[in-house]
């Protein structure tokens, strides 16, 4: 029942890693996706207060609801293969996002549960786990990168590292240029090592994917790309259920030429569920690198 393990946990590492690398890209795609007109969407937005005029629609495409509970199919490529499981996700917004990786639906062999104080990596078929704030984690720490960053790209929303909340004032920190189609409006942001960029539809202001760019001198460049599809009303807002990320990194040894997609279904805003996992004793706490070798191996 269980030979595919290998697979099933390099799902897991792959939705980890992308997450926490917090990216939406490829290097090429970034550049293309830019005209020279930095600062302006072609033929619509002209001057600062047009663009914060734009940037005020875009984030006023925010879903309402508080609780997110859906099933979800996983389906991960390598090369010319593709393997798919299936699991659930749940999310309460501003305290938790849960990821739970079941097979066949007959047991869960993982699960990773993001919280506004720690990252949960749980390896239910060997019952090891990782926890850590994110504060320990070097690369996270050093550019800001929080829960509320990780919320964001699940909710399909704006963010600013280090921020909990986008303000009116805040949207000024953002920058407004053309797409290359002529249906798109790019929102770039530069913080710290990473450099962001958020692919919009310029008529609704609905973000249609995100893009970040990390390039270290000791560790290289890493990129991930995030595209958002499949929209569906969630009250009285569209959501996607549809959510695929490819990554490239020189740090991580095999994590590239991967691709993940997430297919979202039967999503309600049910909250009434236990917040946050308690580990049962049984389990062993291993160190983070360890995990990732092992479901790299």
């Amino acid at each position: 029942m269980w030979k595919n393990n290998g697979k099933l946990l390099s799902i897991v590492v792959l939705v980890a890693l992308s997450l926490t690398v917090v990216s939406c890209g490829t290097k090429k795609t970034l550049a293309d996706a830019v005209s020279p007109s930095s600062g302006t969407v072609a033929g619509s937005v002209s001057d600062k207060g047009r663009n914060l005029d734009f940037m005020r629609k875009v984030y006023d495409n925010e879903v309402y609801a508080r609780n997110i509970s859906s099933k979800i199919k996983f389906t991960i490529v390598s090369g010319s293969k593709d393997f798919s499981v299936g699991g659930s996700l749940r999310m309460k917004k501003d305290e938790v996002i849960r990821i739970q990786i079941t097979p066949f639906g007959l047991m869960e062999a993982a699960r990773i549960e993001f919280t506004k104080d720690y990252v949960l990596f749980m390896d239910r078929i060997n019952k090891e786990y990782v926890k850590a704030s994110y504060s320990d984690v070097d690369f996270l720490k050093a550019n800001g990168l929080d829960f509320y960053t990780l919320q964001a790209l699940f909710w399909n929303q704006l963010f600013i590292p280090g921020t909990q909340k986008i303000t009116d004032s805040s949207l000024k920190r953002f920058s407004v240029m053309a797409g290359n189609s002529a249906s798109d409006a790019i929102v770039s942001l530069v913080s710290g090592d990473l450099d962001y960029r958020w692919t919009t539809d310029k008529a609704s202001g609905r973000i249609k994917a995100v893009g970040v760019m990390y390039s270290g001198k000791t560790l290289g460049t890493t990129t991930v790309t995030c595209d958002y599809g499949a929209f569906k009303p969630l009250g009285a807002k569209q959501f996607p259920t549809d959510i695929t990320l490819k990554m490239q990194s020189d740090a991580v040894k095999g994590g590239n030429g991967k691709s993940l997609n997430i297919s979202i279904s039967d999503i309600d805003t049910d909250g009434e569920w236990e917040t946050y996992t308690t580990v049962s004793g049984k389990y062993k706490q291993i160190d983070a690198m360890s995990l990732v070798g092992k479901l790299f191996k």
